[in-house]
């Protein structure tokens, strides 16, 4: 698998496209109120699954960053316990195969890794052609220390054991900065959606209120700067808890 590479489902494509669908009938309703706004606006709405493909991806590398670090420190303790390197994958395939199923990435990985080995390709081949799939730095790195710990003979265990702390404790601050801004994340998703909810809110319950806002050229401009300043809102409140390491 290239993980790079995120192809939507039939399913996944036509719940995304829907969605988009009902954002571009939401946002058309509260900022013009007029069919036409919303054909005008579909276009953008069908491209939601692309952008949606791009999120999906994101959180795969993440999931697959975090079984990473749990193997690498199964690798770690079984090496420690005196057993080889191949029977150090075999433990750890086993536990990851517990942990996450046997369809989980890592699992599948150290599976591919395995029947690879009986083919005569060395670790140093398969972790490396698995860094370059994944996309992810720290595999990377963890690939080129073990091809360089490998050739030049040194004790693997504890080159390995040291490289998965060092690893390890830089995803682990990774996934505690993530869990940090998660409620921030909710937090801005409620209020993303709190402007529209209120227009509706006020159009119901004070029917006519709006009127001049949809029915003349000042407040047709009026609400297209609304609209321009909410996208840029959205977009910038996005960008602030999309903390990198």
């Amino acid at each position: 698998m290239d993980y790079d590479q995120y192809s939507l489902s039939a399913k996944e494509w036509i719940c995304c496209a829907s969605q988009g669908a009902v954002a571009c009938a939401l946002f058309s309703y509260v900022f013009y109120r007029n069919l036409l706004s919303f054909f005008i606006f579909l276009p953008f709405g069908l491209c939601y699954p692309l952008y949606k493909r791009s999120d999906l991806k994101k959180r795969r590398k993440e999931e697959l960053k975090r079984q990473f670090k749990e193997s690498i420190l199964m690798l770690s303790s079984s090496l420690s316990a005196g057993y080889s390197i191949e029977n150090s994958f075999a433990q750890a395939q086993v536990q990851l195969e517990e942990m996450y199923g046997k369809k989980g990435m890592m699992a599948r990985e150290f599976a591919v890794m395995r029947r690879q080995l009986s083919m005569n390709r060395t670790l140093e081949e398969l972790w490396g052609d698995f860094a370059n799939r994944s996309g992810i730095e720290e595999i990377r790195s963890f690939a080129q220390i073990f091809k360089a710990a490998r050739r030049s003979g040194g004790q693997l265990g504890m080159v390995i054991t040291h490289v998965s702390e060092i690893i390890g404790g830089k995803i682990q601050v990774q996934e505690e900065i993530r869990l940090m801004t998660a409620q921030k994340q909710f937090e801005q998703k409620i209020m993303n959606l709190l402007p529209l909810f209120i227009a509706v809110y006020i159009d119901i319950t004070s029917p006519g209120f709006f009127d001049a806002m949809y029915e003349t050229a000042v407040g047709r401009i009026v609400m297209t700067v609304c609209l321009l300043t909410y996208a840029g809102a959205y977009v910038l409140a996005g960008r602030m808890l999309d903390i990198e390491i």
